[in-house]
């Protein structure tokens, strides 16, 4: 039998540690590989009337009402976050130091690539954008921009920086209780699904990029895609082989168009969202 004044002291130490643990990890969402339908839009009001079980919205835009809102009617809901480039109209722009700015995105022109490298600078902006998520009740993230190792950028950054960025990320967003999308960067699938809970591709059919993600399903992680130009009847049979959610999207990510694989009634979407 323990002594009374060790007991004491496990018993402050189990709670110390209960206390130290990341708020709602055991609550936290795990979407298994799913084929059924899900729904991506960033901008205008959000359609709350779509029948897909998983939504991605803007974390800025998008109001806690509103993801209360599609908890109520059995939704997961994912935040989009940009966080490997800096965008001029959001309301935390001026906290980006100069120096961590780089060339402009190619096709965005409010848009700059990040230094990834300097963690210690991006840290705090990101982790308030990060807690911003977590506050309005968010059950994921999905941080954009995580192959900027693949660009033009204005920094000689490497696959190893990318690595060490993209992982510190992760462990920042579960540390808050929510899933982590891996967005892209099929090159280093290999290196990161043990880190990512889930992936948001675009285009991968278009580029037959789509393989480089199946480690996600053979892990028992869900793959969301998005195709821009490509109808579903040209990758719908290779989605549903490889066990991904694929819809067809317009290039704005307003509401519609919104094409999924096959349209399932919501409560079928919301039985299979994993």
């Amino acid at each position: 039998m323990l002594a009374p004044a060790r007991s004491l002291a496990l018993a402050a130490l189990a709670l110390a540690l209960l206390a130290a643990a990341p708020a709602g990890a055991a609550e936290r969402w795990l979407p298994k590989p799913t084929t059924a339908a899900w729904q991506w839009q960033l901008q205008g009001k959000v359609d709350t009337s779509v029948a897909a079980g998983v939504y991605e919205v803007d974390g800025f835009e998008t109001p806690r009402r509103t993801v209360a809102k599609l908890h109520r009617q059995g939704r997961k809901v994912i935040c989009y976050l940009d966080i490997g480039a800096w965008e001029s109209y959001r309301p935390d722009q001026a906290e980006f130091p100069p120096s961590l700015l780089g060339k402009v995105y190619f096709g965005y022109p409010d848009e700059r690539w990040l230094d990834i490298r300097r963690i210690d600078l991006l840290a705090p902006i990101l982790r308030q954008r990060f807690d911003l998520c977590a506050r309005k009740g968010f059950d994921a993230v999905e941080p954009d921009n995580l192959a900027g190792y693949e660009n033009e950028t204005g920094f000689p950054l490497t696959a190893a920086d990318q690595l060490r960025f993209n992982r510190w990320v992760a462990r920042e967003v579960r540390r808050r209780g929510m899933a982590v999308a891996l967005k892209n960067d099929p090159a280093q699938v290999r290196q990161l699904v043990g880190d990512f809970d889930f992936a948001v591709v675009e285009e991968c059919f278009a580029y037959d990029e789509c393989e480089a993600f199946s480690p996600f399903v053979a892990a028992g992680k869900a793959v969301f895609v998005a195709e821009y130009e490509q109808r579903p009847e040209q990758f719908c049979p290779l989605a549903r082989e490889l066990g991904f959610s694929a819809i067809k999207k317009g290039y704005d990510l307003f509401a519609q168009p919104w094409q999924p694989c096959a349209r399932e009634s919501a409560a079928e979407s919301f039985r299979s969202r994993g």
